[in-house]
């Protein structure tokens, strides 16, 4: 299923955000915290960790863990900073992890008429970075997180040290063609209503969006699904800026870029899930041949378009490579 194709999903009740720490097996941030075993589970020590940076853009939600060189996670759409627990687990004994979540999407909170385009989001993090008193970053991204990631290198590329780039966003695929159902859904003001099903329906969840975007979608916990849904459908402000987040999908937000990320130093490398339906095979060669400095593309077999939250050993094993390059 294709990444915004999930809102032809959502039509029919899908559930786009729907993705969770049971799909790992074992629950990399309760193991490291002891959590199971202390009665603390991964959506609640999330939501325990949250902090709130107040920018010219609204109060900003983010997790960070870690210490030293800082390093930023960007999630998929409908998704939040949740997505990467597993990756923040594994890697803050290397790097200051910070997972941030975009504004329409989790649990930032905006003023009604902040827009959400790419654009934005862009200037969004850069804000959070200066808040944070962080000058570089390596960068890991997935979805729509990678559209970000690209317009952030070529307006402050002295502040990227590496790109960690996943199944996601480039200029010759942004949108997706799968894109068009759920943005006419969001037009039509009935995106938000339908995703609203999902909290009470956590099967249907897993048998249809689940099934689409996870190579094991039955170990999808309704916690997980209820960390993801709830924020996009908490008032009647969140449901307007969760669709209007997928109406600023069009037009491409990395329309004209190319020619700058070919002029980038920066070291880049690819993982991408080579099962997906959403992101086209030949996105992932076309980010290789596009970076000068490309470490190449490791390819997940069983890899979905979130294969990051079901194998988060490998973005932690690709990570440290590559910032032992940069």
């Amino acid at each position: 299923m294709k990444r915004r194709q999930f809102l032809q999903w959502s039509s029919a009740g899908l559930a786009a955000s729907v993705l969770g720490p049971a799909l790992l097996g074992t629950p990399p941030l309760a193991l490291a915290r002891g959590g199971e075993a202390s009665g603390v589970s991964d959506a609640a020590w999330f939501h325990a960790s949250r902090r709130y940076a107040s920018l010219p853009f609204g109060r900003i939600a983010y997790v960070e863990r870690g210490t030293g060189e800082a390093a930023v996670f960007l999630h998929g759409a409908p998704l939040n900073g949740f997505q990467w627990r597993g990756a923040l687990d594994r890697l803050s004994s290397q790097r200051r992890c910070i997972a941030p979540d975009f504004m329409g999407l989790g649990y930032s909170e905006v003023p009604e008429h902040q827009s959400l385009s790419a654009d934005a989001q862009t200037d969004m993090l850069a804000a959070l970075l200066d808040h944070l008193h962080v000058n570089r970053v390596d960068i890991v991204a997935s979805d729509i997180g990678c559209a970000v990631a690209q317009l952030f290198l070529v307006r402050h590329p002295s502040r990227v040290r590496s790109m960690l780039l996943t199944n996601g966003d480039v200029e010759p695929d942004s949108p997706p063609a799968g894109a068009k159902p759920a943005i006419d859904m969001a037009k039509a003001g009935t995106l938000a209503d339908a995703t609203a099903k999902w909290l009470t329906d956590p099967a249907l969840a897993r048998a249809t969006f689940g099934a689409a975007v996870f190579a094991r979608p039955g170990q999808l916990s309704a916690e997980t699904i209820a960390y993801y849904v709830t924020p996009l459908v908490s008032s009647p402000l969140h449901r307007k800026q969760y669709e209007a987040f997928h109406l600023a999908l069009e037009p491409n937000p990395l329309a004209g870029i190319e020619a700058a990320l070919k002029k980038s130093q920066v070291p880049v490398r690819i993982v991408w899930g080579a099962s997906d339906t959403v992101f086209k095979q030949a996105d992932a060669g076309y980010l290789d041949h596009l970076f000068p400095r490309s470490q190449g593309i490791r390819h997940v077999p069983e890899g979905k378009l979130f294969f990051q939250e079901e194998f988060p050993d490998v973005i932690a094993e690709e990570a440290r490579r590559l910032w032992n390059v940069a």
